[in-house]
């Protein structure tokens, strides 16, 4: 689905298999650092694809020029259908790294209602999600952040994501604060392993009472 794995048609979310692995048919991009865009690879499955198209913001769209109709420039509040799933756009902005630094902008993806990708941002939606792929680290984040947005967001289950630069121990360190035990986000937390997956609900999740 997004630049972090696919998302074949039985809902189905992959483990990490590698930054710029690029999905077949229907690439979707969150923003433009080196750790989710490659020009390079994207241009080389568009070349042996002629069906590939790919959906993105309006920085990364600028940086695939003469693709032509087959890069879609979405923003925020904009649906669209891709590989037979719907899909709808959340978020504006990357978190801010560090107030010398200017921010780059940043879509997150909503499939079928029922999976939220963020990219690089804590991006709410206003929509409840089911499944809420979880970037864990990076130098825009804090663990104690990341637990007031699995709250925030309320998914009945949350995947981590964006987990390249953690070791074992880091990995365990943040599973440990994401988990069951105190202080609690209200939501499972699974770290997928390179090459397992999960199947996922078909059914969206339905706004709280």
């Amino acid at each position: 689905m997004a630049e972090h794995g696919r998302l074949p048609r039985g809902h189905r979310v992959d483990g990490a298999r590698g930054t710029h692995q690029v999905p077949d048919g229907a690439p979707q991009v969150t923003h433009e650092h080196f750790d989710h865009f490659s020009e390079e690879n994207l241009r080389r499955a568009a070349e042996a694809n002629p069906a590939l198209r790919i959906w993105t913001n309006a920085s990364v769209a600028g940086r695939l020029d003469g693709l032509g109709g087959r890069v879609t420039t979405v923003g925020h509040g904009e649906a669209f259908e891709a590989a037979g799933f719907a899909v709808e756009v959340h978020g504006t902005w990357h978190e801010v790294l560090h107030p010398d630094i200017p921010r780059v902008g940043n879509v997150g993806f909503l499939v079928d209602g029922t999976l939220f990708h963020p990219g690089d941002a804590l991006t709410v939606p206003e929509t409840p999600v089911d499944t809420l792929l979880l970037p864990v680290h990076g130098p825009w984040s804090t663990t104690g952040r990341l637990i007031d947005y699995v709250r925030d967001v309320a998914p009945r289950h949350a995947y981590a994501i964006h987990d390249g630069a953690l070791n074992d121990t880091g990995l365990a360190m943040i599973g440990g604060l994401l988990g069951a035990a105190d202080p609690g986000t209200g939501a499972p937390y699974d770290h997928l392993a390179v090459g397992s997956g999960v199947d996922l609900p078909s059914t969206p999740a339905q706004p709280s009472a």
